[in-house]
């Protein structure tokens, strides 16, 4: 198979994907349909090597989870966090409550390691799922390294559907009490100024640290330059701390990306300014994409059981603690439960279903500006938390919890 044909069919599986997940107004996720082809194609006339020939080899592949982690740390806005304390408290109980249901239920059913890979892409996205995938690959363990992926493909399909039904009837709740003039507008997370203040932000032509040059030096290269210090600065300070200490580079290039973006080194979201976040994600999710390469039948039918059980435990988990943390912090349970579900997907799926919900809620700019204020900055926190700091920084420790199988 030549290089252009590989590409152009992995570009069409994405595609296909994209397609089903907008006409089912993401009822049915991308990644679902991506996988189902994916393995399709593996079991048939797919080369096992295929991404690679496409252009996209797992050098290549560790170089844009450098540069799309960096950009991550970009986007947190300390101020934003600070008004959404409530929004991170149930995030990080919802996480709490993944982790003991899935440890307790897990240790029942299966083995160590099986439980150890779980969880941090029960907890979050593409990169810890990588993590762990390349963890249990570099054990040996190949069958959870596929584990891995398949949580993150399947989990979002329980998440979506439970996701929306939950701000369906939070938007309704609102909507009522709004029409009854009982909404107490004081309770909305009021982020239209910050919104507007990160846009300005945003729209300098240079970050303060390089304000005294001319915007025309601002180039692609330039920022690519930047972003691309920031990951080996991640990379040798992990270095450096391995006999002390084991850290994930990408841990680091996630606190490093906070900083380099609070000092003035980066802009917010340079991968995007630069027209590379686009490609970098292709190419990372065609990665992700290419560990299911390992899979055989026999290996799903008994992957089955345990994907199963562990996502619905993680659910269990989640509205069980969320719940409780909602009803501390006064908060309703279907926002809370709402809140906690964004670990199983993230951005940019928690800004989709909520714009979709509140677009199928009413037709009204005023009540859709209700809506907006009180569900969506909340949603983006909690996917901000649990998929981008919190599920990294547990890929990174728990990775090195796997035990590889003794040889016999």
């Amino acid at each position: 198979m030549s290089q252009m044909l590989a590409l152009v069919l992995l570009l069409l599986i994405l595609f296909l994907g994209d397609i089903v997940s907008t006409r089912t107004k993401a009822w049915v996720p991308s990644v679902f349909v991506c996988a189902v082809l994916f393995l399709a194609g593996y079991f048939t006339f797919f080369p096992k090597d295929i991404v690679a020939r496409a252009g996209i080899p797992k050098v290549v592949a560790v170089m844009f989870m450098y540069l799309l982690v960096v950009n991550m740390g970009t986007l947190l806005s300390v101020r934003e966090l600070l008004r959404q304390w409530k929004t991170i408290v149930i995030s990080l109980s919802g996480i709490i409550g993944i982790i003991i249901v899935v440890v307790i239920v897990g240790y029942l059913f299966f083995d160590y390691n099986t439980v150890i890979v779980a969880i941090p892409p029960l907890v979050g996205g593409i990169v810890s799922a990588i993590i762990m995938a390349g963890g249990a690959t570099k054990a040996g363990l190949q069958d959870l390294a596929v584990f891995a992926i398949i949580i993150y493909v399947m989990q979002g399909f329980i998440g979506y559907p439970l996701t929306s039904i939950m701000l369906k009837r939070e938007g309704r709740r609102v909507l009522k009490q709004y029409h009854d003039g009982t909404w107490n507008a004081l309770n909305d997370p009021k982020s239209t100024s910050n919104k507007q203040e990160t846009e300005s932000n945003d729209e300098h032509p240079m970050p303060k640290m390089f304000a005294m040059f001319s915007a025309r030096y601002n180039t692609t290269y330039f920022i690519f330059l930047r972003i691309a210090i920031i990951g080996f600065f991640a990379y040798y300070v992990a270095k450096v701390l391995d006999p002390i200490i084991s850290i994930s580079p990408f841990v680091l290039c996630l606190l490093f990306g906070v900083i380099a973006a609070s000092c003035g080194f980066l802009e917010r979201h340079p991968l995007k300014k630069a027209g590379g976040f686009g490609l970098a994600v292709m190419g990372l999710m065609l990665f992700i994409f290419d560990t299911l390469s390992q899979a055989t039948p026999d290996m799903l039918v008994r992957l089955i059981t345990p994907l199963v059980v562990f996502i619905l435990a993680a659910v269990l988990g989640m509205f069980i603690f969320s719940l409780i943390a909602g009803k501390m912090l006064n908060v309703s349970r279907e926002m809370a439960f709402s809140i906690a579900l964004t670990a199983l997907y993230g951005f940019p799926a928690d800004y989709i279903i909520t714009n979709e919900v509140i677009n199928n809620l009413t037709k009204n700019e005023k009540e859709k500006e209700v809506l907006t204020r009180h569900m969506l900055p909340p949603m983006l926190i909690g996917g901000f938390i649990s998929v981008t700091i919190v599920s990294v920084v547990l890929a990174g420790f728990m990775v090195n919890m796997i035990v590889a199988p003794a040889i016999q």
